[in-house]
């Protein structure tokens, strides 16, 4: 297992000044997200040039760390044409930088059928779902021209929203270049958190064998919500998804969210712990 960092959750440094930390501080993978890392100016396709791809790869091996996610979180269900247009060129412009890259994976979520990409009833529908596989297809489809692997992200406030609904974008795609993110406290909210442990192990049943890399972090109910906090300061158990990841998928990137700079390495050592003693 490797465990690794959301690059802008650490210090507010240059990445030039910012690798060096997050590997002197025990990581040995990131998950970078342009937008938020360097600028919202880097969502531009214009931007995303193969040299400045092989810049940061160099960057990133200089340090000692892989790039386990380039993350691209667009909403491939938007009603609007012109944005939807947009934002699936933004899609296609990061696979092909990802090629030039050598990241383990492009990733995203799953939307939501509006424009301010907010949840509402109609995420779980029949119909949200059928728009975002036909959405996501040129997109896989173009994946496989360029030789990178696509992962999405179950969430339960968006449109694919459990391991069901995912199990059946991957079998309608159907391409080994479409992926899962596996990030367990997505999949979570006040009224399901207390069966946590059956939709982990409908994770590992349904969806294992096509899980790319691990998102970690914990959580609490707040006012009837789930609420993102740092490994360890909240109420998630990680026994079962630190087995599955040893027994199935021992040398998989696993990346922290929602640490800060003080609390990350705390994190990092309660996981590696975890996974020790399993």
């Amino acid at each position: 297992m490797q465990i690794g960092l959301r690059v802008h959750d650490g210090e507010r440094l240059p990445l030039e000044e910012l690798l060096p930390l997050i590997k002197e501080k025990g990581f040995t993978c990131g998950h970078l997200a342009l937008s938020k890392s360097v600028s919202p100016d880097y969502m531009r396709p214009t931007v995303l040039t193969p040299g400045y791809a092989m810049y940061l790869r160099r960057l990133f091996e200089r340090c000692g760390l892989d790039i386990a996610v380039l993350g691209c979180y667009l909403n491939l269900a938007d009603p609007d044409e012109n944005r939807l247009r947009a934002n699936t060129e933004k899609y296609l412009a990061h696979i092909r930088f990802a090629s030039h890259l050598g990241c383990g994976v492009v990733g995203t979520e799953t939307g939501a059928p509006n424009s301010a990409y907010k949840y509402e009833p109609a995420c779980h529908t029949e119909e949200s779902l059928r728009t975002f596989i036909q959405n996501l297809r040129p997109v896989v489809g173009y994946a496989e021209k360029m030789g990178v692997i696509f992962a999405i992200e179950p969430v339960f406030k968006h449109i694919v929203c459990d391991p069901v609904r995912a199990r059946r974008v991957l079998d309608e795609i159907n391409s080994p270049n479409l992926q899962i993110i596996f990030d367990p406290v997505n999949l979570l909210s006040a009224d399901n958190c207390g069966r946590r442990e059956q939709i982990f192990e409908q994770v590992f049943d349904l969806l294992g064998k096509d899980i790319a890399v691990v998102h970690i972090k914990d959580y609490v109910v707040r006012e009837g919500e789930i609420v993102s906090v740092a490994a360890g300061t909240g109420e998630m158990d990680y026994k079962s998804i630190m087995g599955f990841i040893k027994r199935d998928k021992p040398h998989i990137h696993v990346t922290l969210e929602n640490t800060s700079p003080d609390n990350s390495v705390r994190a990092r050592q309660l996981i590696q712990s975890v996974w020790e003693s399993v």
